[in-house]
């Protein structure tokens, strides 16, 4: 995605089940992503706690909208609600 206020940026870890269930969706979704790996880049999680408010991973934001973990995704997901947060 070239548009920045839409533009997909997720905190996570590569041994996480919910981080790999987050990126099939958005895989599935056609949707490309900005990875920060936490464990190459653990000096970020501070920014990651601070931008969401929460400590676990993975934490996903569109544009400047926090989404939440995985389960947040999948609601939106189900509720047909995460196409138009995409586009």
């Amino acid at each position: 995605m070239t548009d920045k206020d839409s533009a997909v940026l997720m905190y996570l870890k590569p041994w996480c089940p919910y981080c790999s269930a987050a990126k099939s969706l958005l895989n599935k979704k056609g949707v490309s992503y900005e990875i920060v790996d936490l464990t190459r880049e653990p000096d970020r999680r501070v920014e990651m706690e601070t931008r969401s408010g929460r400590r676990t991973v993975p934490q996903i934001f569109i544009g400047e909208r926090h989404i939440g973990g995985f389960d947040d995704l999948n609601a939106l997901e189900r509720k047909g609600e995460l196409d138009a947060l995409l586009a």
